[in-house]
């Protein structure tokens, strides 16, 4: 089986009582929500990523952000008709932002737009495992 990495940083932004997703449009997470996020440019400082990234995929700024955590999954899917390991890795920021109107089109690459989600609403399957295992940290039960 392929082995791959991924590297990314991504935001976890929850507002009375929702949590800011986004619906995945290709890779591993295909039909999946996602954190907003994505991968580190050449000299980008992670915090940069973080502010780009939430921009590109859903159009809030960033009012305050936190590093919170570190982590990674290994998910086995079938990418151009080979079973590949993707190692991906993430680096994770709690986030407050200026407003809560979202981008809700497809940003053109692997984003179908992005949601307020009752977290009430959420469950293990409908979202990818790095946003599983970070809830499931701040103590939400899906």
């Amino acid at each position: 089986m392929k082995e791959t990495r991924h590297l990314g940083v991504y935001g976890i932004v929850i507002h009375d009582n929702k949590i800011l997703l986004v619906e995945k449009s290709r890779g591993a997470y295909t039909g999946k929500y996602d954190l907003p996020g994505g991968s580190i440019e050449h000299g980008e400082k992670p915090i940069e990523t973080l502010k780009r990234e939430l921009m590109e995929e859903t159009g809030v700024n960033i009012k305050k952000s936190t590093l919170f955590d570190a982590n990674s999954v290994v998910v086995n899917w079938l990418h151009h008709e080979e079973m590949e390991a993707m190692h991906h890795i993430g680096i994770i920021y709690i986030v407050e932002v200026d407003n809560d109107n979202v981008k809700t089109t497809s940003d053109g690459q692997d984003s179908l737009g992005a949601k307020w989600i009752e977290l009430e609403n959420l469950s293990k399957d409908m979202v990818s495992p790095l946003v599983y295992e970070e809830l499931i940290k701040l103590g939400y039960n899906l």
